[in-house]
């Protein structure tokens, strides 16, 4: 048997956070992990890939339809897809070599296998023949989650995929119909429909990204529809078929009428549900909810007081960014400190492109609790630094409260929406006001003077600059 005073079970960004800050505080630490790379999803199979995928095919998308106007000609130009996979992979590895680094240089001990709870206070790591006992002293459960399907839908990883096979296809599909008009959704959408494939959203909501202010969507869906992508929102996907070379997907309109669409491939992109497959916490005293999410208090305890759970596995904004934060929270708390994390100031963002970012309430929150607020929205369109780029669509609103000047939420789409967020973010989390925002100075041209005639109009003020 051997023993730790810390022991983070899954190594995706909030259980390989949660081991580094453990480690820095001066906690024996070992993080188990079964498969032979650190990350998790996040790092192998979601964030990562996906964004250096998007990145290439953005490229692609420019050259085909910007670069004539910006003066650059191409005798000829073609999609490379095994190249473009293969960059995607090197980006990868190059992630995981730096946890293999920072796992090493902390004193980290990494354990291979999958772990198992014996009881509220052992584990056993079993790794093919070999299986290792593990006593801590504080457990962390960082084993994060596994894409979801509906009733009729039995994903197959040859026709009907989720986003972890779509990354790693052999060749260019000529036709995809995605089940989900969410982040992971528009997302894959964006990267196949740019370089060729006639892709088909199906969404049972009325809008794309429904978790977020309505406006972003209906801005994002009017982009998609430009650059090709057939999205049918309202449809209820009921049945799927595969055949050697294809699959079917059968759904309802709002009429209840009923349709059927074929493609090479069937992306089923309708959310994620937490892993705790072979835990072993039917053996210990922790709790979990009707829908599988391990049940823990602010601090992110379970109902077992030395067993923590962080991440996608316990719910709520499935974000790594959440997941890290919880990964540092926890291991300060196991230290004595007092931090708190302010959910409702943790950002999200969807990579299409134009970026979509927010922070804080939605304008329907707003209105569905009768909070008052007045808005402030600035066109990318009238930005210097948006047409210099050829990057004009969408919008910077923030929310702002009328007495105080307090920023109840900031929505963008446009270009770089992704970064500008964090403004926002230092804005609510320090509780700067609308005025205080716009009296700072802004660099210009820069797309981050969106936000600053936004915050402006929402003063009462008009805006002042392009």
């Amino acid at each position: 048997m051997e023993n730790f005073d810390i022991a983070v079970i899954g190594s995706g960004p909030g259980g390989y956070v949660a081991a580094i800050r453990s480690a820095q505080l001066g906690y024996k630490t070992v993080i188990i992990e079964k498969y032979d790379t650190l990350g998790g999803t996040c790092t192998n199979v979601g964030c990562i890939p996906t964004k250096a995928l998007l990145d290439s095919s953005h490229h692609y998308a420019e050259a085909s339809h910007q670069f004539r106007d910006h003066g650059i000609k191409l005798e000829t130009l073609a999609v490379d897809f095994p190249q473009m996979y293969k960059r995607k992979s090197e980006v990868v590895s190059k992630n995981t070599s730096g946890l293999d680094y920072l796992m090493s240089k902390n004193k980290i001990t990494r354990l291979k296998g999958t772990a198992s709870f014996i009881n509220n206070s052992l584990i056993k790591v079993t790794d093919g023949d070999q299986i290792i006992e593990i006593n801590a002293g504080n457990y962390i459960i960082a084993t994060g989650s596994k894409p979801s399907s509906i009733p009729g839908v039995e994903i197959d990883k040859k026709r009907i995929i989720t986003s972890t096979e779509a990354l790693s296809l052999k060749e260019r599909p000529k036709s995809m119909v995605i089940i989900g008009g969410g982040v992971i959704g528009v997302e894959m959408a964006s990267i196949f429909s740019r370089i060729g494939t006639q892709v088909t959203i199906l969404e049972y909501a009325d809008h794309l990204i429904a978790g977020m202010d309505h406006e972003l969507g209906k801005s994002l869906q009017k982009t998609m529809k430009k650059e090709g992508v057939d999205i049918r929102l309202g449809q209820t996907v009921y049945k799927t078929e595969t055949s050697g070379s294809s699959a079917k997907v059968f759904f309802k309109d709002k009429n209840n009428e009923d349709h059927e669409l074929e493609a090479e491939y069937v992306l089923v992109a309708v959310g994620r549900s937490p892993y705790t497959s072979g835990l072993g916490l039917e053996n210990t005293g922790i709790q979990m909810d009707d829908r599988g999410f391990i049940k823990v208090d602010e601090k992110r305890k379970t109902s077992v007081s030395h067993i923590y759970a962080i991440g996608d596995v316990v719910g709520g904004a499935m974000l790594a960014h959440k997941a890290e934060e919880e990964g540092v929270l926890v291991a300060e708390t196991i230290n004595g400190q007092k931090r708190h994390i302010h959910y409702d100031r943790i950002p999200s963002v969807v990579y299409t492109w134009p970026e979509v970012a927010s922070v804080g309430f939605s304008e329907e929150y707003l209105k569905k609790n009768n909070i008052s607020y007045h808005v402030g929205k600035f066109p990318f369109s009238a930005s210097a630094r948006a047409r210099a780029s050829m990057d004009t669509e969408g919008f910077a609103k923030v929310l702002v409260d009328p007495k105080y000047g307090e920023i109840l939420g900031v929505h963008i789409i446009g270009a770089r929406a992704a970064d500008l967020i964090a403004q926002a973010v230092i804005a609510q989390e320090y509780e700067v006001t609308a005025e205080d925002m716009f009296r700072i100075s802004y660099a210009h041209p820069t797309y981050s003077e969106a936000l600053k005639e936004a915050y402006l109009i929402a003063s009462g003020q008009g805006a002042i600059n392009i």
